[in-house]
């Protein structure tokens, strides 16, 4: 069993971020809702908590003196097991131990720096004291129980110490980039407080896969829906090394992949030895999409048609009890609230009630892992660089792509200028420097000229975008030249198009895709 630590979230933006630092110093880490804190202060001791090497309590959008405000007994918790408070957590064990968190007339956003009063392990090999501040309280003062280890010049407690006990608390992000020790002092917290190994790692991680997958499917088979994508990819290879020709992938056609998608998938993956059935499925779904413009009609309808498609199709396998799925622990923590569970599941992340209509078990190998994680054990399976590396394309396809009503006409038409982007993309180099694109077909007709004739066609809207999650993302500033390059040849070799626009939008406030 991994040596692990338990990240309680109070709705912090910069959550999963605590995480994947956790993760790069080869620590396994868990995110869980504050108030499943419960859970652990009651089995402390036991033999299954003995894994639990630390615990982190993240930031919150909440004020510690609201009325409503989340809040765990840490109390209970010093001298059990190593703590660290980040922001709104800090503030939390301030106040209960006595200490005061007011707002403050020198409240920080943004960058600010370290003062040092106190040495301590936790700020070992730091050598920037440039940090990250984002906070409207400030902690004032601490009961006597504590130490104050550094200030701003703004706040008198940026960090602090119990004076017996390894609990730590930091005014601000150690997470973020901007705090350009951050990486540092979280390592420190973890190697030098908690005494973590440091032992999860690509390697460890397949090593343990395989053998949980054969101990769960035994002789029994199991089929997956391939997307293509990065995550049923790999998940199809892990699957396979566990258990080879017990695994039977699906490989449907919706209609609305990307231009020679279907038989470019199915080329590379009948390469690799996968036992794979490729599905033409189009006209269903195009029927089934007929006359529904709303984007969430849109995805209902192609979940629903691929429920009943897959179903059909996975009958027609004798013996089958395994449903295997790419999800990924993205997909789990956002089907989680902090406040509790929340009403849905993102469509896109699950195949709708499949396993419990079918009668199977679920099987999810990668549902412990970010997506850079995915990516690090693709490539240790040795899976094709080019599959690893692909972007993220929606669940819905070309369908969200598409803003209003779907036709095998206006698909058409956005594959060719889709195709045109994403193949500039790879020539210029731009392709693994960017996080995902597309091309957007868009509503909107205007006026053009072409030769001497005037033309009222469609418009196409390219989107690039920088991200590691997709939780937030910025636009990728593409060379102007590229940009204009990819217009022309859009334009003049598309049918129907005689504009192109750059989307230059941010994820908040905007999203990654348009529906």
């Amino acid at each position: 069993m991994h040596q692990t630590i338990y990240i309680f979230d109070f709705g912090s933006q910069y959550t999963q971020l605590i995480a994947r630092r956790i993760r790069e110093a080869g620590v396994y880490c868990e995110i869980h809702p504050y108030h499943a804190a419960d859970k652990l202060l009651a089995g402390m001791g036991k033999h299954e908590s003995a894994s639990i090497r630390g615990i982190i309590f993240s930031g919150s959008p909440f004020s510690v003196n609201d009325s409503h405000s989340p809040l765990v007994e840490s109390k209970k918790l010093f001298g059990k097991i190593p703590i660290l408070g980040i922001c709104y957590g800090a503030q939390m064990m301030a106040k209960e131990t006595g200490g005061s968190v007011q707002k403050s007339d020198h409240r920080e956003y943004g960058r600010s720096e370290l003062i040092m009063l106190e040495q301590d392990a936790l700020f070992s090999n730091m050598s920037d004291p440039q940090i990250w501040m984002s906070h409207g309280d400030s902690i004032l003062n601490l009961s006597d129980d504590f130490i104050i280890l550094a200030k701003t010049r703004d706040i008198p407690v940026a960090a602090y110490k119990h004076k017996v006990h390894p609990v730590y608390g930091v005014q601000f992000h150690p997470e973020v980039t901007h705090s350009h020790s951050g990486a540092a002092l979280i390592r420190n917290f973890l190697i030098d407080i908690c005494a973590c190994r440091g032992d999860w790692s690509p390697a460890a991680f397949v090593e343990e896969s395989i053998e949980k997958i054969k101990q769960t499917a035994g002789k029994e088979k199991v089929v997956l829906g391939l997307s293509g994508g990065v995550d049923s990819t790999v998940a199809a290879f892990l699957l396979h090394k566990a258990i080879g020709e017990q695994l039977h992938c699906l490989f449907i056609d919706n209609g609305l992949l990307r231009k020679d998608e279907f038989k470019q998938i199915l080329d590379d993956y009948a390469h690799l030895g996968l036992n794979i059935k490729g599905i033409d499925a189009a006209s269903e779904f195009y029927a089934a999409l007929s006359g529904k413009s709303d984007p969430e009609e849109k995805r209902k309808a192609i979940g629903n048609t691929f429920i009943r498609v897959f179903e059909k199709e996975a009958h027609a396998i004798q013996n089958v009890s395994f449903l295997a799925q790419g999800t990924i622990y993205p997909d789990v923590i956002e089907s989680v609230s902090v406040k509790g569970p929340s009403a849905t599941i993102k469509s896109h992340h699950n195949v709708g009630g499949l396993p419990e209509k079918m009668n199977l078990k679920l099987i999810e190998p990668l549902n412990t892992l970010f997506k850079d994680e995915v990516r690090k054990v693709g490539a240790f399976l040795e899976v094709p660089h080019h599959m690893v590396h692909r972007h993220p394309f929606p669940g819905p396809g070309l369908a969200i792509r598409i803003l209003g009503e779907i036709t095998a006409e206006k698909v058409n038409t956005l594959q060719e200028a889709d195709s045109i982007f994403i193949g500039a993309l790879r020539k210029s180099g731009w392709y693994e420097k960017v996080w995902q694109a597309g091309a957007i077909l868009l509503p909107v007709k205007s006026v053009g000229v072409m030769g001497d004739e005037r033309t009222y066609e469609n418009t196409i809207a390219l989107r690039a975008v920088h991200s590691t999650d997709g939780m937030t993302a910025d636009w990728v500033h593409l060379p102007y030249d590229l940009l204009s390059e990819i217009s022309t040849q859009i334009i003049n070799r598309v049918k129907g198009v005689n504009r192109v626009v750059y989307d230059i939008s941010s994820k908040p406030p905007a999203t990654i895709e348009w529906e």
